[in-house]
């Protein structure tokens, strides 16, 4: 299969040449001929599978062949949730729409900056807008842009707009556009994001794949050291010197772990920066692009990350703390070994985190050997031992804002009680109360 064969027009098919594309992947091969055809998507793709160029490609095409947008009219548009991912899907585009024989208008709005520079863009319409909700609707309610002529509507990683508490304005946005064709992409279908798939797709093309296919691929080699909470970031650098990379992408659990740890590897004389939700959004910019530009060797990173980093050979990727949702897992570990290339994953497994990665691997149907390395071999007694714990009712919990997950402390797992600074779970209460009988009999 080759894109000359997907339908795509010679400007872009010397685009895709031009940005080493050889062949298409299943994602684009299945996505790009349903969307030439004026078909609604459902689609799910794994991590580093050309999601991206799997949408853009036809979009670019599709506005190629219309009319212009005139006054403050928007002809296609892409939601997605959060200003990295906005601004990567953005590069993409101008990348692509090069080679395009007539220019065309694209817009990224997103919140953390001035909207009047934004306004001043959207002057005289745009072909595309790529946008966060919050921004757009506050662009809406100052007339910068209209949607009632809206052709072509993207929400990307539709599971994390809803995650992250955008469902109020995605339902306001949904409430003024026009009949439009709809592509909705999403890394995993719980129930609201089925319910929303119901509401606003017509009779779609379903293009399904397995996300955490990327962790049984054999690309990514996955690697749990086990390890006490105090020795991680020395065992950090000693990685980084065994191993040689060139650069890795560290995950923490919260805003002040990332800049602790990036003041500490600073402190040792490595290239570091941090990358959280309490960043200006220039700060959030500079620490991307000198990472992408290799300036920065380690980039410290909360899940305001895991879904809008896009860096070619990236060789490693640390979860220094593990995530909360074993989804994030394949989002982060995903950020390495993209398009073919290997790449390998290193998680740090304390004691009070050692039951929450077994369950991560029962997700994902993993069985990881666990390695202790000399002079780091853990001291803290292993929750391993400790009776199971109700992380069922944890995971499948669903999920906190980013701000709040970002501005809280990182919580050891309780294991006899869940998580620290959650409610106690039914199942929690049960087993608590038949304790105290058996205590009463005895």
């Amino acid at each position: 299969m080759t894109f000359a064969s997907l339908s795509l027009s010679a400007p872009l098919l010397r685009a895709v040449e031009a940005q080493g594309y050889a062949c298409p992947t299943p994602i684009q091969v299945a996505a790009i001929p349903a969307i030439l055809q004026g078909r609604d998507v459902w689609a799910s793709a794994k991590t580093g599978s050309g999601k991206t160029a799997a949408f853009v490609l036809p979009m670019l095409q599709i506005l190629g062949e219309g009319r212009r947008g005139v006054g403050q009219r928007v002809r296609a548009l892409i939601v997605v949730p959060t200003r990295e991912l906005a601004m990567q899907i953005g590069e993409v585009v101008r990348r692509f729409s090069r080679a395009m024989p007539a220019p065309l208008k694209t817009c990224v709005v997103v919140g953390g900056v001035s909207k009047n520079p934004q306004r001043m863009d959207l002057r005289g319409g745009a072909d595309l807008v790529i946008a966060t909700p919050g921004r757009l609707l506050d662009l809406a309610a100052d007339n910068a842009l209209r949607l009632d002529d809206l052709e072509l509507l993207v929400l990307d990683e539709a599971d994390q707009l809803l995650s992250l508490g955008f469902s109020d304005e995605l339902a306001r946005l949904l409430a003024m556009l026009p009949r439009r064709q709809n592509l909705l992409f999403s890394a995993t279908f719980p129930e609201d994001v089925c319910a929303l798939a119901s509401r606003i797709l017509d009779a779609p093309v379903r293009i399904e794949a397995d996300p955490a296919e990327t962790l049984r691929s054999g690309v990514i080699t996955q690697r749990v050291i086990e390890v006490d909470t105090a020795k991680r970031t020395r065992l950090l650098r000693h990685l980084l010197e065994v191993h040689g990379w060139s650069q890795a992408l560290v995950f923490v659990s919260s805003r002040h772990a990332a800049e602790h740890v990036a003041d500490k590897v600073k402190r040792a004389g490595i290239e570091a920066a941090a990358l959280h939700g309490d960043l200006s959004q220039g700060a959030r910019t500079k620490a991307l692009a000198d990472f992408k530009s290799k300036q920065t060797r380690l980039l410290i990173a909360t899940d305001v990350a895991a879904r809008g980093i896009d860096v070619p050979q990236l060789p490693a990727v640390i979860n220094y703390d593990l995530p909360r949702s074993s989804v994030d897992y394949v989002h982060r570990v995903g950020r390495t070994g993209r398009a073919g290339e290997s790449g390998t994953a290193i998680s740090f497994v304390t004691a009070d985190s050692a039951a929450h990665f077994r369950l991560i691997e029962k997700r994902h149907h993993l069985s990881l050997e666990r390695e202790r390395l000399p002079g780091f071999e853990p001291s803290e007694v292993s929750a391993e031992s400790a009776s199971p714990s109700p992380l069922d009712a944890v995971e499948n919990a669903p999920l906190a804002p980013l701000d709040v997950v970002e501005n809280a402390p990182p919580a050891p797992l309780d294991v006899a009680g869940g998580v620290k600074g959650r409610r106690k779970s039914k199942k929690d209460k049960l087993r608590e109360a038949a304790a105290r009988a058996a205590a009463v009999k005895s």
